[in-house]
């Protein structure tokens, strides 16, 4: 239940459909939804068998990822502050058929709306349920759109593409992330990152130290990623 004012105008503030939304759903709304907090590695939600609502972020991020039989990940989409995660609730989704993964990437406070509550709020209110289905059609977009690049994409422009993506996450040119932790996004092995970043670093694209990657040619990664 939220009990914090600044939290009832949070929820007002990040659901597009509130105002639309009868008096009597929005009290179960504010009634029903349940303040979390994630660490930073936390789960948001483990797969099918997962179930717990849908998550309103508050603050922090997370990562939404598939797992292959051989175990390697790769990053889906990210979510940030104000998005809404409607994966967590996947099993409202029949025709969603394939294992999705939630984590924390930083410290995340959230406001989880329980399935239940949301599943009976988008069938009694068409606002409701036209925006989700607009929302997880808008999600796969992305989802269409990795899986092409990891298809088709060679890797130094899908690399380049990560590092200017997580430049601008970190709002810095000096990336405080690992080797293992850029293959995991990338569905690649490490071996294939470090071996790839050295390239990079030979054209004075990186500088590369123990403590991160430091972009030394934006312009460069540009020109790789959007060739």
């Amino acid at each position: 239940m939220i009990t914090e004012e600044k939290d009832s105008l949070f929820m007002e503030e990040a659901l597009p459909f509130w105002k639309k939304l009868t008096r009597q759903q929005q009290d179960t709304l504010l009634r029903e939804t349940r303040p979390q907090h994630f660490h930073k590695g936390d789960r948001l939600h483990a797969g099918n068998a997962d179930c717990s609502g849908v998550y309103l972020l508050q603050s922090g991020q997370v990562r939404t990822f598939i797992i292959s039989e051989t175990g390697r990940e790769i990053t889906l989409f990210r979510l940030f502050q104000r998005d809404i995660c409607v994966f967590s609730a996947s099993c409202m989704m029949p025709n969603i058929n394939f294992e999705v993964y939630i984590d924390a990437e930083r410290d995340t406070d959230a406001l989880l709306i329980p399935t239940g509550i949301y599943r009976t709020l988008s069938e009694a209110s068409p606002v409701v349920k036209e925006y989700t289905a607009q929302l997880v059609a808008s999600r796969f977009s992305d989802v269409m759109w990795i899986l092409e690049q990891a298809l088709f994409s060679s890797f130094d422009k899908r690399l380049a593409a990560f590092l200017l993506e997580q430049s601008n996450i970190e709002e810095s040119e000096l990336l405080h992330i690992t080797h293992e932790e850029i293959a995991r996004h990338l569905g690649s092995a490490r071996e294939v990152v470090t071996r790839m970043l050295k390239v990079f670093q030979s054209e004075e694209i990186v500088k590369l130290s123990r403590g991160g990657i430091q972009i030394l040619s934006r312009r460069r990664l540009e020109e790789l990623a959007n060739r």
